[in-house]
Order: C-alpha cells, then sequence, then structure tokens
C-alpha cells in the first residue's frame, strides 16, 4: 500500500483539486493513506484537508521538514511525496507499485504543465532522462519506507533543492525509476514572473547550489528573484 504525503503552506486554491485527482487516478485503490503536512497556513488550507477527512500533520514551515513529519506518520511501505499544485497521472498507484515489484526502490514520474508554452513542454520533455539536473520535486517522488529511511529523510538544513539532493543519496541504496507517465503541475509561477524569466532565475539558483552557496545566501536570491 502507498501513503501519499503533500506539503502545503497556503495552498487553498489546489489542495482540493490535487485531493480529487489523487483518489480519482488510484484506480486500483492502494493509497491508504493521504497525509497533509502542513507548515503553517493562514489561507482556508486546513479547511479543506479537515473537510476531506485526511491526516495532518502541522510542522515548523519547510518542505524537508514538512515531508519528514508527514513519512513519520505514514503507515504503508511505499511513501509518495507530491507537491500540492500537482495532479498524479492516471493508474500513479499501480505504477508505482509496479516498478517496487521491480526492484525500483525510488523514483519519479515525469513532468508536465497545465500550460501550451513550447518552452515548458521543451523543458519537461527532458524529464524522461536519468540526469539529477532535471529531477524536479514536483515529478513526484516515490520511496520504499525503509530506503527513505537509510537514505537518511530529507535533509532539514535545506530550503531549496532537497527533492534533488535526497535523489543522489536514494540512488546509494536502490535503483531508480523514471516512469514514462506525466504529472501535471501548475505553470503559475511561469505565468508570473514570465517563462523565460522564471527558467533563468531557477537556473542561476541550481548553479548557485551545485557551486556551494550556502542556504542562507540561495534564500536570500530566491526571495530576490521572486519578490
Amino acid at each position: 500500500m502507498i501513503s501519499v504525503i503533500i506539503p502545503t503552506y497556503n495552498e487553498a486554491l489546489f489542495l482540493q483539486q490535487t485531493i480529487d485527482a489523487v483518489h480519482k487516478n488510484d484506480t486500483k485503490k492502494l493509497v491508504s493513506q493521504l497525509i497533509v503536512a502542513d507548515g503553517g497556513s493562514t489561507d482556508k488550507t486546513l479547511d479543506i484537508a479537515n473537510e476531506n477527512d485526511v491526516i495532518i500533520v502541522c510542522s515548523k514551515k519547510g518542505r524537508a521538514v514538512q515531508m519528514n513529519a508527514g513519512a513519520a506518520l505514514a503507515q504503508s511501505e511505499i511513501l509518495f511525496f507530491l507537491h500540492a499544485d500537482t495532479f498524479p497521472p492516471l493508474h500513479f498507484s499501480t505504477y508505482i507499485r509496479e516498478a517496487v515489484a521491480k526492484g525500483f526502490g525510488a523514483g519519479c514520474f515525469i513532468l508536465s504543465f497545465d500550460h501550451a508554452h513550447w518552452f515548458l513542454k521543451t523543458n519537461a520533455w527532458f524529464t524522461r532522462f536519468n540526469i539529477d539536473a532535471v529531477r524536479f520535486g514536483d515529478q513526484g517522488l516515490f520511496a520504499e519506507k525503509n530506503i527513505f529511511a537509510k537514505a537518511g529523510r530529507f535533509s532539514e538544513k535545506l530550503l531549496l533543492a532537497e527533492d534533488q539532493e535526497i535523489i543522489h543519496r536514494l540512488k546509494k541504496y536502490s535503483k531508480f525509476s523514471i516512469i514514462k507517465k506525466p504529472v501535471i503541475s501548475s505553470a503559475r509561477k511561469y505565468i508570473q514572473h514570465g517563462v523565460y524569466a522564471t527558467q533563468f532565475k531557477f537556473y542561476r539558483l541550481y548553479a548557485m547550489y551545485r557551486l556551494g552557496f550556502s542556504q542562507k545566501k540561495l534564500m536570500a536570491m530566491y526571495s530576490k528573484l521572486f519578490t
């Protein structure tokens, strides 16, 4: 069975749609838990979670901290971390279980956006390749619970790139599967800040991360770029 963990912070705009997509696309009913790991939302996020009778865990804000808190409550042997503005594909739970049965202890899906811009389509196309530089958290990350524990969980020292960082560690303990079915992720940040400008900003942040800049400097740059 699978525990779905959704980190949230003021995600009232998308959370209901994401919960509905999880239930609808879990065609074999393999999801035993849906956990919302909230970081202190001040909008209607928690109201929506309560209305849907999901498990709620509240922790301090920070995606790594929140996802670890959700994982700590998970009772299933497979964990699936899903962003609140990302819809999993039809039969997603079946694909995850099949991958695990084939010996893949961790993996993700390929990416697509809810916007038809050619540049976003091109970026998403590259996510089918097993290259860490094109691994994004909104692709949906799954891992067997024991593999996740061996890898040391998400690094709570990281405020950015926590998804890419843990994938590197997960690969040390298990084969990593890229399931060739697309999640649908919101392009809201691209629309708000401009497609090309936003991608350039992400490239800049990733380059800084790879060059070893501190998380404090990365967060300062993120705030400067996206404020």
